[in-house]
């Protein structure tokens, strides 16, 4: 008989509101996208590192305001401003890479105008970005701006526990804290371990115990 090869299908990551994790280091910025629609502004900007849980809070906010997350690229199309601007509610997430200023000036013009909302995330709070145009850095600037801070452990546990649920694996509370204590403090470095993980398991048919996960993530240079 053929022996089956195991399959990596892929997961979805649950990204409701009751699937978000907070802890103190995002505690703030979960109150704020609470606040809505009482903002003193009309928008937000959401600051923290890649994999910090921007970009899950941001689709928090789209189920709650009713919002619609854009694409960066959509602001380069003809007239993009004027169409994107009569949904009203709008996430623009990893804003701070490159964009068309000129159209999202206009889009922001347009929001304010209109009574909207806009979200955007990034790395660094607009004050820090190379932007070209005064009026559109000065209108960002205004902004208030959140900083989602670097996770705690048990921030860290929790992540772990909910990025291996995701891929419907369970795990022992063991590995848990173990990985929670050598891998370094980053939820980056929490999903490239767990997809590291489910991976070399799959492949080798074993469960996900402590010594396999050790040697598996210093041979991915993970652990020291």
């Amino acid at each position: 008989m053929t022996e089956q090869l195991p399959l990596e299908l892929g997961h979805r990551a649950a990204l409701g509101r009751d699937d978000f994790l907070i802890s103190d280091s995002n505690r703030e910025a979960v109150g704020w996208i609470d606040a809505w629609p009482n903002w003193p502004a009309p928008g937000l900007v959401i600051v923290g590192p890649p994999a910090s849980g921007k970009s899950h809070l941001a689709q928090v906010w789209c189920a709650r305001a009713g919002a619609d997350a854009i694409d960066r690229a959509a602001l380069v199309e003809p007239h993009a401003a004027a169409r994107l601007a009569e949904r009203e509610r709008i996430v623009i997430d990893n804003a701070d890479r490159t964009v068309d200023e000129r159209n999202l000036l206009h889009l922001y013009n347009l929001l304010v105008e209109r009574g909207g909302s806009l979200l955007l995330t990034a790395v660094e709070p607009p004050s820090r970005w190379p932007l070209q145009l005064a009026d559109l850095r000065s209108r960002l600037a205004a902004l208030p701006a959140v900083s989602i801070r670097p996770p705690d452990d048990a921030l860290v546990q929790a992540v772990l526990v909910k990025l291996f649920a995701d891929r419907q694996i369970r795990v022992d509370p063991e590995l848990i804290t173990y990985l929670s204590a050598r891998l370094d403090r980053s939820l980056a470095v929490a999903a490239d371990a767990v997809n590291i993980l489910d991976r070399a398991a799959l492949r080798a048919r074993r469960a996900l115990t402590v010594p396999f996960a050790r040697d598996t993530l210093r041979s991915a240079g993970l652990l020291s």
